[in-house]
């Protein structure tokens, strides 16, 4: 079983996947989510419709995991201690794969950097609206140029649900526990 520390950050994302804000995860957050992204990036046909069928093969894959309906936190910190138990390694290789997909699907202009307004509505897509704490989260990054580069967002968040070492730091964790 994952330790405590690794359970809160599980607790936490599953959180900040209720896009709605209804306390659980449902499809109501895939349409809200993906609507919201391609509303606010001014996408329009092939292009909008690529990305909302891209958000939604993320969900079904690496949220939904197959299954239709609701997922409630319970089955969600299942799944994730399930699949982490049997092996440690295959689920951080699994959690790679999630966070490179995400995060290629939001790099809108794919230059594998992002910017703050990329962030910040990506951020907003998922029903994080308080710009203050979501600039905040961006900067905790120290950005070069007004730019992160993919490589060190996605390794955030790969550590966020696979390190079960609570003395490092992480960026994605203090973001959500200081109110994101």
């Amino acid at each position: 079983m994952a330790n405590e520390f690794l359970l809160s950050k599980w607790k936490l994302w599953y959180k900040s996947l209720d896009v709605n804000h209804d306390g659980k995860i449902s499809i109501e957050d895939v349409v809200e989510s993906r609507s919201k992204f391609s509303d606010l990036h001014h996408l329009e046909g092939a292009k909008a419709d690529q990305v909302k069928e891209n958000f939604s093969k993320w969900w079904d894959e690496f949220v939904f995991r197959g299954n239709q309906g609701e997922i409630s936190l319970d089955e969600f910190i299942g799944a994730l201690s399930n699949d982490f138990v049997k092996d440690k390694s295959k689920f951080k290789a699994e959690m790679t794969r999630c966070f490179n997909i995400f995060f290629d699907v939001i790099d809108t202009n794919k230059d594998r950097s992002i910017s703050e307004d990329e962030f910040l509505i990506a951020f907003k897509a998922y029903g994080h609206e308080n710009v203050a704490l979501d600039t905040k989260f961006f900067r905790a990054y120290n950005p070069k140029d007004g730019l992160v580069s993919l490589r060190e967002i996605v390794d955030s968040w790969i550590d966020f649900v696979t390190s079960e070492d609570s003395s490092k730091e992480s960026i994605v964790k203090k973001a959500f526990e200081g109110g994101v």
